[in-house]
């Protein structure tokens, strides 16, 4: 049990039988009655954000995960192959348990896999990913790095907004918690 003035972003905490990350808290102290904090938290199996108030000082379970680091192998229609590089054994997961991952996973990249209770409930990618440009509309020539931005369909089949003289084949740098283009590789 963790009290509320332990919270960070990031923290995995269990309420009502279901799990949630903190996105965000706050803690208030108003003028008159006690003080109180507020969170905005996301169920971590539905990705539901929902906004939840504690009393300070309020204690709340916080879950334990497991954190271990796979390997992407390859996917099969809907189900995602991993492997955990410390025992060499496979784990496989499901497009649902992957959600927006699945737009940037590239075979053999390194990932960390969150496991509650024996169980995969989602992946930790890194923050940038480099992937080839497969689609995009040919570049003009003049267009410069201020100019405005078009769509590029990556290897992974996620589609990026980059700027005009970026071209097929070039390899980008991508943020993957936002989806931004960073830089041209």
């Amino acid at each position: 049990m963790i009290s509320t003035n332990q919270f960070k972003n990031g923290m995995t905490i269990e309420l009502d039988g279901e799990l949630y990350s903190i996105v965000s808290f706050q803690h208030v102290k108003p003028g008159k009655g006690g003080a109180f904090v507020r969170t905005k938290l996301k169920n971590v199996k539905t990705g539901a954000a929902i906004d939840k108030t504690f009393r300070a000082g309020e204690k709340v379970e916080q879950a334990h995960l497991d954190g271990r680091k796979m390997q992407f192998l390859y996917n099969d229609q809907d189900m995602y192959y991993f492997m955990d590089l410390a025992t060499y054994e496979q784990m496989l997961l499901t497009k649902e348990q992957l959600s927006d991952a699945v737009r940037y996973l590239k075979e053999n990249m390194e990932i960390v896999v969150s496991i509650y209770e024996g169980k995969p409930i989602g992946v930790e990618l890194p923050i940038f990913v480099e992937l080839e440009v497969k689609e995009t509309e040919p570049g003009v020539k003049g267009d410069t790095v201020s100019g405005g931005s078009k769509p590029a369909t990556l290897e992974t089949g996620a589609v990026v907004q980059v700027p005009l003289f970026v071209d097929l084949g070039d390899v980008i740098k991508v943020d993957t918690r936002t989806g931004d283009y960073i830089a041209r590789v």
